[in-house]
């Protein structure tokens, strides 16, 4: 006969929420610290409602809804997403309902610690001036707020800080010291180690010089945390017409051929012509760019900058364009097992050491003294800030997603429900969770296979999932049974 304890551990771990497996970074690749596969980003960029969807005023941005993000994740899943970057986040709202709901769909996140309103970000026409004790408050909030998911993958410490060749000259040094200050106090406040990186727009003149400045490490020291953990490029080269070489990519594989940390696309997908074919994607993620860890699309949500592949509508459904379509049309292409193979030369190597050699354009700064924190900071960073806001995984509600989904046929999607995996999502199903998958259905509607629990269950989004449930009912039967 089962021991009650044992029936009591069966009872916790069928409603235990799963947990993804950390990511570390070794050499140029990132590596599940459990499998010890490579893991390469097949991404999205999400900012459902744009800049603006961030208001502290009216506690709103993009990771404070669950059911919302029950919603997208589920169309992410489908689609093969298994990272997401968030700009803009509120540190002192709750995100345990979105950071649960990502994991459980096996969706990593890799969140921007700054915000556009003023005191929030690095002032790059200025950036002595914005790098404040009350600046680095902030951003350790984000830290604090976001350090306990398990699939918080990274940190974005900047993004754009050098976005044409003048602000090359003076804003390098802040962007070393602000990736310092985010690494030292992880070190010192978090359980395990996350990354911390940078978002580079495509200035060509200075691209390469911006790399080999964040990647390289001060006196060659292997404890410098000035130094950039992963280098994300904004690249939009590949448009209408455009090929691997046209495009530049093989220009970047060059430039980024012996980097020493993961370099991926933080933002790609060029919108000329519309809809999107997003033909880049096998060449990205082909046997000619393994030196590159991936990229983001630009973005999950249409907005007014016309890069989305859903419409959101003001009641909470969605229609699906013909870009995620396109999308997912090429996703379904990858070779999964590829992207999964590191190459042992590419996680071993080491970090050149800090030079003015290592710079190519008179342009840019070859000043390697980073500034010192701000008074105050040496302490805030010993004793962590004030009242944290931690963030926790919690059990994942009911998996169907409540609002109307359309296909971009316009058809109704119908049994939309998130899929829990184990490991992280990949594209075209070939995790063994496997993921939702959209199809079109009779009669011109859409249908998706889903793990469904019913429709009208999905009105109460705190009901646990149907599969969650039996689980449990059976195990309460056999300690009903035990107890007689």
């Amino acid at each position: 006969m089962i021991s009650l304890p044992t029936i009591v551990a069966l009872l916790a771990l069928s409603t235990a929420a799963r947990a993804l497996n950390p990511i570390d970074v070794r050499g140029q690749d990132f590596i599940d610290t459990v499998t010890k596969n490579r893991f390469v980003l097949v991404g999205i960029d999400y900012q459902p409602g744009g800049q603006g969807a961030y208001n502290p005023t009216n506690s709103q941005d993009p990771l404070r809804n669950g059911t919302v993000c029950l919603r997208d994740a589920a169309l992410m899943q489908s689609l093969g997403i298994n990272t997401i970057r968030t700009y803009n986040v509120d540190p002192s709202l709750n995100h345990d309902d979105c950071a649960s709901v990502f994991n459980e769909a096996g969706i990593y996140m890799i969140v921007d610690v700054n915000a556009p309103l003023a005191g929030e970000s690095i002032d790059r026409s200025n950036p002595g001036s914005s790098y404040t004790l009350d600046y680095l408050t902030r951003i350790f909030g984000v830290v604090e707020a976001f350090k306990n998911y398990p699939n918080t993958l990274g940190f974005f410490a900047a993004n754009e800080v050098i976005n044409d060749v003048p602000t090359a000259k003076n804003n390098p040094p802040y962007m070393r010291a602000v990736q310092r200050d985010l690494k030292d106090y992880i070190a010192a406040h978090s359980s395990r180690p996350i990354p911390v990186g940078y978002s580079a727009a495509d200035v060509r003149e200075v691209l390469q010089d911006t790399w080999a400045y964040l990647q390289c490490a001060i006196n060659g020291s292997s404890s410098d945390t000035s130094r950039a953990d992963f280098f994300g490029l904004n690249s939009y080269s590949w448009c209408s017409g455009a090929n691997y070489q046209t495009a530049s990519y093989g220009a970047l594989v060059s430039m980024f051929g012996n980097s020493t940390i993961p370099v991926f696309f933080s933002e790609y997908g060029c919108n000329k012509p519309e809809p999107r074919t997003f033909d880049e994607v096998l060449a990205l993620y082909g046997p000619q760019m393994t030196v590159l860890s991936g990229g983001l699309v630009y973005e999950y949500s249409q907005e007014p900058s016309n890069y989305g592949l859903v419409d959101l509508y003001d009641n909470g459904t969605v229609q699906l364009r013909i870009d995620y379509d396109n999308l997912q049309a090429q996703y379904n292409k990858l070779n999964v097992t590829l992207l999964e193979t590191s190459n042992a030369t590419a996680t071993a190597l080491s970090p050149p050491a800090c030079s003015s050699g290592l710079i190519t354009s008179s342009s840019f700064s070859t000043n390697f003294t980073i500034p010192q924190p701000p008074a105050g900071a040496a302490a805030l960073i010993s004793s962590g800030i004030s009242n944290p806001n931690n963030g926790k995984i919690v059990p994942v509600t009911n998996t169907a997603v409540p609002m109307a989904v359309y296909a971009s046929n316009g058809g109704l999607i119908s049994g939309l429900a998130l899929k829990p995996v184990n490991g992280s999502n990949t594209p075209n199903g070939a995790n063994t969770g496997g993921s939702v998958s959209v199809s079109s259905g009779p009669s011109g509607t859409a249908t998706a296979a889903a793990s469904a629990t019913s429709k009208g269950a999905a009105s109460d989004p705190l009901m646990h999932s149907s599969s969650t449930n039996s689980i449990a009912a059976a195990l309460a039967a056999i300690l009903t049974f035990w107890m007689l």
